[in-house]
């Protein structure tokens, strides 16, 4: 049986991930920062799936929510088999109107969060001789828009080179690469949607299903559905010229 841990797990993707884990009978560990949502998720999967399902608070921006997060991922008594590190934020402003100290946040929780569940994350993997880390970032990566696009790039990159590296040593890393998505997401960031038209918007649980799929095929980067294949594939080989100037048109 697979233990896996999701972090933001009480809404959106995190929460996909945390009933279609649960419903494939993984244990689970459950992350975020909303203690009554964590708690009343649990119970859902336990009644539903007979799992055992494991609460953590944790504020990933912070060095106690940090350290939480840690401390589950090295359990020797309970190793966690899969890491899913999903929780994210966005902001609605572009980089230099924003407050700098938003930015300091969106940093931490964006890369330095992943970066230090990954390296807990794999230390203990390799030790173990298998396991897999599931990295959500976005199609923005793909893209010159502002830090949010930045740091996702700086995820994609640091995954696809993981999973080459660790490999061998029975531990793969994808990240999954979605687009729009109907989440709380958005409203969280107080950011207008209404520009966004209906065929970009992604369900997701759909988008949950199909990243476990191909992180079973073995693949490194993970992009759901075939519209945003394409578009990804566009921004990834088009000229960086024409990349930045559509970016900006879709500001």
């Amino acid at each position: 049986m697979t233990r896996a841990l999701v972090t933001g797990a009480t809404a959106g993707i995190g929460l996909s991930f945390a009933r279609a884990l649960a419903a494939r009978g993984d244990d689970v560990v459950l992350l975020a920062r909303d203690e009554q949502r964590l708690e009343q998720l649990a119970t859902e999967l336990r009644g539903t799936h007979g799992v055992q399902a494991d609460v953590v608070v944790a504020d990933l921006t912070t060095a106690d929510g940090l350290a939480a997060a840690e401390a589950a991922l090295a359990s020797t008594t309970a190793p966690v088999d899969l890491l899913v590190n999903n929780a994210g934020a966005s902001l609605a402003g572009w980089f230099g109107t924003t407050d700098v100290a938003d930015e300091d946040r969106q940093l931490d929780l964006l890369v330095r969060a992943p970066m230090h569940l990954m390296d807990t994350a794999i230390k203990s993997m390799v030790g173990r001789g298998r396991g897999q880390v599931v990295n959500v970032a976005s199609v923005a990566a793909f893209t010159p828009r502002g830090t949010y696009s930045a740091h996702k790039a700086w995820l994609v990159n640091l995954s696809q080179w993981a999973d080459w590296h660790y490999a061998s040593s029975g531990v793969r890393v994808m990240v999954l690469c979605p687009g729009f998505v109907r989440t709380e997401f958005h409203q969280r960031a107080d950011m207008d949607i209404s520009g966004v038209p209906r065929w970009m918007w992604l369900n997701s649980d759909k988008l949950v299903a199909a990243a476990l799929a191909d992180l079973e095929r073995g693949r490194t980067v993970s992009v759901p559905s075939l519209r945003y294949k394409v578009l990804a594939t566009l921004a990834r080989h088009a000229p960086t010229s024409l990349v930045a100037r559509a970016a900006k048109r879709g500001r």
